[in-house]
């Protein structure tokens, strides 16, 4: 199994976590080569998560913005709402494989932790997820959601009580219970072998996006687009087709209140390389050389580190990532409602920005696929309290 990505990754945990990471790596390689894992995968993908979701051309959007064809891959349509699913039931197969009677999680915007309590549910495991208090605040119904499906949800204060502070008081919490416990780690980040667990998972975003374009074009994209912050809904769209050189890839990462403030998450623009939650990756420091704290209005994209591969994939220049705002987010979320009437996560909303600035760049015979990652039914109380949105045509 590819251990790092170029020089980012690895293994930066103590000793006794780098023995827990070795036997689930020894249970994910052979689970990947046994074809009853991989059946068992499938079946409740297309059984229980209702895949495979469509890849559907927004006319209207495509229309009102001029220039490119823009498909979205309707990860929204997933249970739960969002692409962390099919990751949570990946693992939690796993989990059940190795004899793991309990999970723990971290969260931000609570996508993953609703994820991971419906598959601890439903494979009758025990569940604790971790959260920043702040983001428990503004995702206050994921978090009564998470409840009903039987999670304890744990608050964390420290730091800045953000998905940061969730993931460290997660990781620790998992040090203390490695016997009986298994960490369901949410996005591409951590120690190995997690982002190429949680890269394989998602695989299935990119596979189904080639085969459907291929399907209504004949042909590849010209663009792909996807938000990232740990990077997982990315790195599942971008994975199959990293190899087809003429198709443009491009990963969204939040801007906050500007790059020019210190009220941003941008970590591929403005990080350097350092150690974050046991990997070596881009990370966004202060001027002591310390993790810094991190700002979008977004409780998703806002981690001051990202998944190695993504960090390798930019130094080879293969993926281009840029930034958006809070503002471009919001009203790109306003304006694919008016649209096509599909309310995105505000996690969406950002590649759903960098598609406004850039399909009107493009000729008509263009393609751009975005991967719509989440819903926003979490998002509308957050947004009804900004009590200011942004003009509608």
């Amino acid at each position: 199994m590819q251990t790092q990505f170029g020089r980012f990754g690895g293994q930066f945990v103590p000793p006794q976590v780098i023995t827990a990471l070795n036997e689930l790596e020894t249970a994910f390689e052979a689970a990947k080569k046994d074809p009853s894992f991989e059946e068992e995968f499938k079946y409740y993908l297309k059984q229980y998560v209702g895949r495979e979701n469509p890849l559907y051309y927004a006319k209207n959007l495509s229309e009102s913005l001029g220039g490119a064809k823009i498909y979205l891959k309707r990860e929204d349509l997933n249970h739960t709402g969002a692409h962390k699913i099919n990751n949570t039931i990946g693992q939690i197969l796993l989990a059940k494989r190795m004899g793991k009677k309990k999970v723990i999680a971290e969260t931000g915007a609570g996508q993953h932790g609703v994820a991971t309590a419906t598959a601890a549910a439903l494979f009758g495991m025990e569940c604790e997820i971790f959260q920043g208090s702040i983001d428990m605040e503004r995702q206050r119904l994921n978090v009564y959601r998470m409840e009903m499906l039987g999670a304890k949800v744990t608050g964390v204060s420290q730091g800045t009580a953000t998905l940061s502070d969730a993931v460290d008081v997660a990781i620790n919490a998992w040090v203390e219970r490695l016997d009986d416990t298994f960490y369901l780690l949410g996005s591409a980040v951590g120690p190995h072998p997690f982002p190429s667990m949680v890269r394989y998972f998602q695989r299935v975003i990119g596979e189904e996006a080639k085969a459907q374009i291929l399907a209504q074009e004949n042909r590849l994209p010209d663009y792909l687009i996807a938000c990232v912050g740990g990077g997982s809904n990315a790195i599942g769209l971008f994975q199959t087709f990293l190899a087809d050189q003429d198709v443009n890839i491009i990963g969204v990462e939040a801007a906050g209140k500007g790059i020019q403030t210190n009220q941003h998450a941008a970590t591929m623009t403005l990080g350097k390389e350092s150690v974050i939650h046991g990997m070596n990756t881009k990370v966004v420091l202060n001027a002591q050389g310390d993790i810094s704290p991190v700002y979008s209005i977004s409780a998703g994209l806002d981690y001051p580190g990202v998944g190695p591969e993504h960090a390798h994939l930019q130094e080879t220049g293969r993926v281009n990532y840029v930034h958006a705002s809070d503002k471009e987010a919001v009203e790109a979320m306003y304006l694919l409602s008016a649209k096509e009437g599909i309310i995105p996560a505000i996690e969406t909303a950002h590649a759903i920005a960098e598609a406004v600035k850039l399909a009107p760049t493009l000729s008509n015979d263009k393609i751009i696929i975005i991967n719509l990652s989440g819903r926003g039914d979490k998002d509308v109380e957050a947004m009804y309290n900004l009590q200011e949105s942004p003009q509608k045509d």
